[in-house]
């Protein structure tokens, strides 16, 4: 029991109680000399700072307080402007996924439609993306184009339950360095796998594989005055893509991607050039249901991996991407659980017609932000304009060359690679910078769920091992080898305690203490291996000395004082890197209990040994 205890003060916060309660936002004083104006006769000044709030306030309802105000002329735009860079980006999606360009097309058509016209999110558009292409290619590679739709379908269906639970917020507890490295890690194999068809030729498979046929596929270009054509028509949409923002005035509000796609057709149109064009189908005639022959591969323990990570990635690159469009305008914030039940409707109907999974993308949105954008209506009728299109002018997609949507594809991989991310990382926080390093190694390498789980469980050994952070200290007196312990003890720190207690078990004292009083937290492993150390030495037949926070005894009952050998022991100064400890001294009577702050040690009480007991 503490001295504070046995005088009978008053703990601070127990005084603070009784006291009035103070406002929550209190007021401050008007300086003496300041002058006092009436709230009737006082003129109004609306600060910058006023007329922002009010616009913010105006652009999230309207005046009955039901929603933001709509300008139909605007979102009408709005739309037209996603529309433009949606299309070459579901259709090269769709290439680089392996499958239909028409599957492409759907699948943006249903993230229009059915994901853009439920709630949750109201400025994030979805549609297939760019991030899933990889996977994509390596599931239908895997299992076929029949099966994406039982896939796809499955994550859907597994995203809505997981909406419905409410676990929405779970796909933000994800380490960002992961996230980094996910993102790189699918950016890098997609720039690769697309540098093949921006020369009109094909990829020889896995990440490595393509990376490794680099130096053949230049040779192959150069010796090709066809592929050479193609080529180039990529290296100016990947230029195009990067400088275009830069361009003066109202210009650059076109979008690159269908600048680029608008020249590459013009070329493509020249005599004397043959360069692959996009192959374009009927769209009815490229739904494909799943059947009984497809549901029943969902006994495949692969479909159910297949599905599980489909719903993984899927879900937080939506969630993600739903916290960066947030930050970029101040309309009504996304709400996690509907917006992943949203998404995952979509993904329930793009199964059901066998189509491309679907996510919210950052690159729509974003054009969607910028066009001015206040409702769900512009990403609605995105979709609208892109079924139109596909409807009524399908020969004009077949007159695109191929190389340009590689092209947009590989500025979109090098986007998701963000290779400026690694040197931030790096000055920030280089065990972080550790984790997004392995995590995208581990995806080029293997594959992407497998990269994933391997950065999960690096950041929880980061996090595991900042978090026990222990110092242990050890010296030797004339007759004691002392062992003093502060912070996290955790498992992972078992070497490093054995080590110090068996230091102190061959330092030959007849007496040993061990001052755990400064671990703010002693795990199971820890405790055990100390109180097996001290039982040991006990019946070796040393005095052993424990100091370690136990349990406060209720009041009335007896409560031994603890021991100290001198004053230093109790009342350590500032700069030793442990917590002071007040000394304490026994109680007045027996009927007194230790207070809230009393602390209990358990010591041996034995006698010193005779040769000792004179000292």
């Amino acid at each position: 029991m503490s001295g504070m205890h046995a005088r009978g003060r008053v703990p601070a916060h127990a005084r603070i109680a009784d006291a009035p309660p103070v406002p929550d936002f209190p007021a401050p004083a008007a300086p003496a000399h300041a002058p006092t104006y009436a709230p009737d006769i006082t003129p109004s000044v609306t600060s910058p700072m006023d007329k922002t709030a009010k616009t913010d306030r105006a652009a999230r309802s309207d005046k009955n307080g039901k929603g933001p105000k709509v300008d139909l002329a605007t979102e009408i735009t709005a739309s037209l402007v996603v529309f433009l860079v949606a299309l070459p980006l579901c259709i090269g999606v769709a290439v680089a996924s392996g499958v239909p360009a028409e599957l492409g097309i759907i699948s943006g058509v249903i993230g229009g439609l059915v994901v853009g016209a439920a709630r949750g999110s109201t400025l994030q558009v979805s549609g297939p993306a760019a991030g899933l292409a990889a996977l994509v290619a390596e599931t239908v590679l895997e299992y076929g184009v029949a099966m994406l739709g039982v896939i796809v379908l499955g994550s859907g269906i597994l995203q809505i339950v997981l909406g419905l639970v409410r676990l929405g917020r779970i796909f933000q507890a994800i380490s960002l360095a992961v996230v980094q490295g996910m993102l790189a890690g699918i950016g890098l194999p997609l720039m690769f796998s697309q540098l093949y068809p921006m020369s009109d030729s094909k990829a020889p498979g896995t990440p490595i594989e393509n990376m490794a046929g680099l130096p053949g596929l230049i040779a192959d270009t150069f010796a090709n005055p066809q592929a050479l054509i193609a080529a180039g028509l990529g290296v100016v949409t990947i230029v195009l893509s990067f400088l275009w923002k830069k361009m003066p005035g109202p210009v650059k509000k076109i979008p690159a991607a269908l600048v680029a796609v608008g020249i590459g057709i013009g070329v493509a149109s020249l005599p004397g050039v043959d360069v692959k064009t996009l192959q374009v189908g009927n769209l009815l005639a490229s739904v494909d249901v799943p059947g009984p022959t497809e549901f029943a591969g969902l006994a495949d323990v692969g479909i159910i991996t297949a599905i599980l990570t489909f719903t993984v990635i899927a879900s937080a690159e939506s969630l993600f991407t739903a916290a960066a469009v947030d930050r970029m305008h101040s309309g009504p914030r996304t709400r996690y659980n509907p917006e992943l039940i949203a998404q995952g409707a979509g993904n329930t109907v793009a199964g059901l017609l066998g189509a491309l999974p679907i996510t919210a993308v950052v690159a729509r949105s974003s054009a969607n932000v910028q066009a001015g954008a206040k409702t769900r209506l512009s990403r609605t009728l995105h979709g609208l304009w892109l079924l139109a299109f596909a409807l009524l002018l399908p020969q004009v997609l077949a007159l695109i060359p191929i190389a340009v949507l590689a092209g947009v594809l590989v500025h979109s991989g090098w986007k998701l690679f963000a290779p400026e991310e690694f040197p931030k990382m790096w000055r920030q926080d280089r065990g972080e910078f550790a984790v997004m390093t392995l995590t995208t190694l581990v995806i080029v390498a293997t594959a992407l769920l497998e990269g994933v789980l391997f950065g999960l469980a690096a950041g929880i050994v980061l996090a595991a091992l900042r978090m026990s952070q222990t110092v242990i200290k050890q010296h030797l007196e004339e007759d004691t080898a002392k062992v003093v312990m502060a912070g996290n003890a955790t498992f992972l720190r078992l070497p490093q305690l054995i080590e110090a207690l068996e230091a102190a078990a061959e330092a030959g004292k007849p007496r040993i203490r061990l001052d755990l009083t400064g671990v703010t937290h002693l795990d199971h492993a820890c405790r055990n291996q100390v109180e097996e150390f001290v039982a040991q030495q006990r019946g070796f037949g040393l005095r052993v000395e424990l100091l370690m926070p136990g349990p406060a005894k209720p009041v009335g009952e007896a409560a031994p004082a603890p021991v100290a050998d001198s004053a230093d022991e109790w009342d350590r100064p500032a700069g030793t890197g442990l917590p002071r400890r007040p000394y304490a001294p026994a109680a007045a009577g027996p009927t007194q209990g230790p207070g809230p702050t009393a602390e209990w040690f358990y010591l041996d009480t034995r006698p010193m040994p005779e040769e000792y007991a004179s000292r």
